[in-house]
């Protein structure tokens, strides 16, 4: 995913875990969140609750091989910008971040 998002001029921070993305400190920085449901220990949803609950409103693309109602349905819920499945086309996710970021698509 980094490397996509680099070729389409997106300047791509990876984190190991939602720990180090909770405490990261330029979030006035970002554009978007892409970030996965499931978690090693922790849902997605529930960090995106997080991010908000600390006043963080930096649109989420959520991207999941979960894609049952219920997930679904939490993730639209929580706010999400946009939701991807797995597998899924990079197109897809390049255009999820292009309409995030108002650029077109």
């Amino acid at each position: 995913m980094k490397r996509l998002l680099r070729e389409h001029g997106y300047d791509a921070t990876l984190f190991d875990s939602a720990g180090t993305l909770l405490q990261h400190q330029n979030y006035d920085q970002a554009l978007c969140i892409v970030l996965d449901i499931d978690l090693a220990g922790q849902s997605g949803i529930d960090l995106r609750r997080q991010l908000a609950a600390k006043g963080i409103e930096v649109p989420v693309i959520f991207v999941t091989g979960n894609n049952s109602e219920d997930c679904r349905s939490a993730a639209m819920t929580s706010g999400c910008a946009a939701y991807l499945n797995k597998p899924f086309n990079p197109s897809s996710l390049i255009a999820s971040v292009e309409a995030v970021c108002g650029r077109p698509a």
